[in-house]
């Protein structure tokens, strides 16, 4: 027979949570779905409901910080969580206590691409510092590209500003996050370049997700980077390792507000060396002046100097002296070889054969060959005498030997 069985409403819950929590396969379990309803309270609660096609649930994630819970999930999120089911018995509300909670495989296939082209950039060359370019040591006019209403655009403005206030500032408003983000900073990158008087270009955004970074991961953003006439800087707000865009700016700055400091010079500290320079210039020249003036005196004092009509009166003599003793060498030497000449030509003149046959002496020769013995000739050969006034032509008849 059916027993009849009332319970009351409290009862009753409590009967359905002691069934709820006493139950393994609800508690420590995976549940995968879309977000919709997302909402953060101040108290540090996360609620929302997490649906399929056919079904949906409550989830609330208590103390949601506490849990390192993302705080940027919104309506539409493919997640993955982990929690147990409970029961909230004064209001019979049936819901997931969430653990964790994280986005589902959306970002894993984005990353996986990022680092094929990651791979193929590098390859080609569009990280290596040799495409780097130096920024300029005093830029004068700065071009930037930002949200217009974002808090980046504001901390480099404060930030050049008090850096130094006579710098001019060029923004580009562009949308960095979202549909379109990437075509407007390319966009704002060509334009910047296109203004002769820009010195450089920082180009960034404040913090967030790593999926309201994304156009910074862009291939299209990373070759505006790359192909910026002007040097430029990455400047995006964040902690994982590098976008990019950082890989192919010339510098990567951590936040916008850095950017600055990394490129604009203190102007008051810009003076203050530039007078330091100043000051050293002046000692360092007044100690070159006073070493020359202590040489030139030092010269002044100089015995030669003091004494140089003196000394160049000294050496005059030395001068004429040995000028005077040149000539008695020259005058002597040319007497000695007048002598020598004189000797040798008396000597010719002495020696000479022709003298000889002046004084009766004669000189036989056969076939132009002197003779100098009777042994030389014999009877009939033909001879030729040389006298001093001519010559005679003879043949031999007859060698008388003494």
């Amino acid at each position: 027979m059916f027993e009849e069985r009332t319970y009351s409403v409290t009862e009753f819950n409590r009967m359905i949570k002691g069934y709820i929590e006493d139950n393994p396969n609800l508690k420590e379990f995976f549940l995968e779905g879309e977000l919709s309803g997302v909402t953060y309270y101040k108290s540090g609660h996360l609620y929302f409901n997490l649906k399929d096609k056919e079904a949906q649930i409550k989830c609330v994630a208590f103390k949601y910080k506490f849990k390192r819970i993302a705080e940027d999930l919104k309506d539409g999120d493919s997640v993955k969580l982990f929690g147990d089911v409970g029961f909230y018995e004064n209001r019979g509300d049936f819901q997931v206590l969430v653990r964790h909670i994280e986005k589902k495989n959306m970002l894993g296939d984005m990353f996986a691409k990022l680092e094929e082209l990651k791979k193929e950039m590098e390859k080609k060359g569009y990280f290596s510092s040799l495409y780097k370019k130096p920024l300029p040591n005093y830029p004068r006019n700065i071009g930037v590209v930002t949200a217009i209403t974002g808090a980046a655009v504001q901390d480099i403005i404060k930030t050049v500003k008090k850096r130094d206030n006579t710098i001019n500032i060029y923004v580009y408003p562009a949308k960095v996050q979202g549909v379109g983000s990437s075509d407007e900073i390319v966009r704002g990158i060509e334009v910047l370049n296109q203004i002769p008087e820009i010195d450089m270009i920082i180009a960034g955004r404040g913090g967030g997700s790593i999926e309201d970074l994304w156009a910074f991961n862009e291939e299209k953003t990373a070759m505006a980077f790359f192909n910026s006439e002007k040097p430029i800087i990455s400047a995006v707000g964040h902690e994982i390792d590098n976008l990019l865009t950082d890989l192919v700016a010339d510098v990567r700055a951590a936040t916008p507000t850095q950017a600055v400091e990394l490129s604009v010079p203190e102007r008051k500290r810009s003076i203050e060396g530039l007078e330091d320079r100043e000051r050293y210039l002046n000692t360092l020249m007044k100690n070159i002046l006073n070493k020359k003036r202590k040489e030139l005196e030092s010269r002044e004092n100089n015995y030669y100097i003091k004494s140089f009509s003196k000394v160049i009166e000294e050496k005059n003599s030395v001068l004429v002296e040995r000028e005077r003793r040149l000539q008695q060498a020259i005058t002597y030497y040319i007497e000695g070889k007048r002598n020598s000449l004189e000797n040798k030509i008396q000597r010719l003149i002495t020696l000479n054969p022709l003298k000889t046959l002046e004084r009766g002496y004669s000189v036989v020769s056969k076939a132009g060959v002197s003779i100098k013995s009777v042994d030389d000739l014999e009877i009939g050969e033909e001879i030729d005498i040389r006298l001093n006034d001519g010559s005679i032509s003879g043949r031999v008849e007859k060698i008388i030997k003494i």
